[in-house]
């Protein structure tokens, strides 16, 4: 774990409870390179009537913009639920250097279904933040039933 992964993590856990004050359901991520934030985003599904406006593909989008190029192999994403397989799928497309995520994701998450959908060169910090990550999303859902 990197000294300043609790620190980006906490950005992007601000990002899952914008999603969840908007009722999004509540995943955050934050994309840094070199040490500057680069983009910050949250599910924004329900808002643009978009099954594939999650976190990471807004965070994906805005980063790249902000580069000018569409490769992030000098970047760092920082997410709140590991990613599920449509996400990782962009993640690798972009050469993402690496890739930090709080919550495991059992149900939907790449790792389950297609664990080698990242970059090879992709580094991978799971488990950051994962009690208080897991806990944004239990509430969401418990709210919902």
């Amino acid at each position: 774990m990197n000294v300043d992964d609790e620190k980006y993590m906490q950005m992007a856990y601000r990002e899952a409870e914008a999603a969840f004050d908007e009722d999004e359901i509540p995943v955050g991520a934050v994309i840094v390179c070199n040490g500057v934030v680069i983009a910050r985003s949250h599910n924004l599904t329900e808002m643009l009537n978009d099954v594939t406006a999650h976190a990471e593909m807004q965070a994906i989008t805005s980063a790249t913009n902000q580069l000018g190029g569409k490769y992030l192999n000098n970047c760092t994403m920082y997410v709140t639920l590991e990613p599920c397989i449509m996400c990782a799928g962009a993640i690798g497309w972009a050469q993402l250097g690496r890739l930090v995520w709080g919550a495991d994701d059992l149900k939907r998450g790449f790792s389950r279904y297609a664990p080698d959908a990242l970059h090879p060169k992709t580094e991978v910090t799971k488990g950051v933040m994962a009690e208080k990550c897991t806990q944004i999303i239990q509430e969401f859902f418990k709210n919902k039933r």
